[in-house]
């Protein structure tokens, strides 16, 4: 690739949802914390130039990171909301950043990115002009439901995928897609969501369903799973 890869991972979210005293990403798997998992499969990678993380203001939990002080982390304010957070993170790295580079946005709290995956989006992303994301098609069978959680309909689920992360764009494209969506009043939950805003039509490159987010408690047992069978141990 001669475009230069950057990454921003939005690290400013509290994850009420876990019901727990330390924020998600700080929270203990396999022996280090959750965001130490994801930050490494990038510092680890040859083709990420590098990695902006957005932190709270008030957090107290960064600086027992270990990978902290890595020569190619560097580190942005966090926002109300990830959009807020992606958006400052993308002004971090504006400086060094060129207008057709690459930029992966990642979550925090999914540590279980597979170095396989990674270079498999690196790979079906070079050449488009806008860029794409993870995901894998939707298999289970989807209902929409109205109040009182009473099913209404059976959602066909031809075309339907699940949006995961590192979700990857030119630069520009998505800093131009991200402010736009915030002017015009759009809290968008993803970046491929601002692109649509924007006019454009994301890729899709299907990876492995176990890159999951964790937002719930039952996630982490999962996720240290996950990450056990991924690095081969136990097997």
């Amino acid at each position: 690739m001669s475009e230069r890869c950057w990454v921003v991972v939005p690290a400013a979210g509290v994850g009420r949802r876990m019901a727990s005293a330390v924020p998600k990403q700080y929270l203990p798997l396999n022996g280090r914390p959750v965001i130490e998992h994801t930050l490494n499969v990038f510092l680890e990678h040859p083709r990420i130039d590098g990695v902006c993380v957005a932190l709270s203001e008030d957090d107290g939990w960064w600086e027992t990171i270990g990978c902290r002080n890595h020569p190619r982390l560097l580190r942005a304010p966090g926002g109300a909301e990830r959009c807020h957070s992606v958006l400052h993170g993308l002004e971090r790295l504006a400086s060094q950043a060129e207008d057709r580079d690459w930029v992966l946005v990642h979550d925090a709290a999914r540590p279980c990115l597979r170095r396989e995956d990674l270079d498999l989006l690196l790979d079906e992303l070079q050449d488009d002009s806008v860029g794409g994301l993870l995901g894998v098609p939707v298999h289970d069978t989807v209902k929409r439901v109205v109040a009182g959680n009473q099913v209404e309909a059976t959602v066909p689920r031809e075309g339907l995928w699940r949006a995961y992360t590192p979700q990857m764009f030119r630069f520009t494209l998505l800093k131009k897609a991200l402010s736009d969506a915030l002017i015009e009043g759009a809290l968008v939950t993803d970046d491929a969501s601002a692109m649509e805003l924007a006019g454009f039509r994301p890729r899709m490159v299907e990876g492995h369903a176990d890159n999951i987010k964790i937002t719930r408690p039952e996630d982490l047992p999962l996720a240290a799973f996950y990450l056990r069978i991924i690095s081969g141990v136990g097997e």
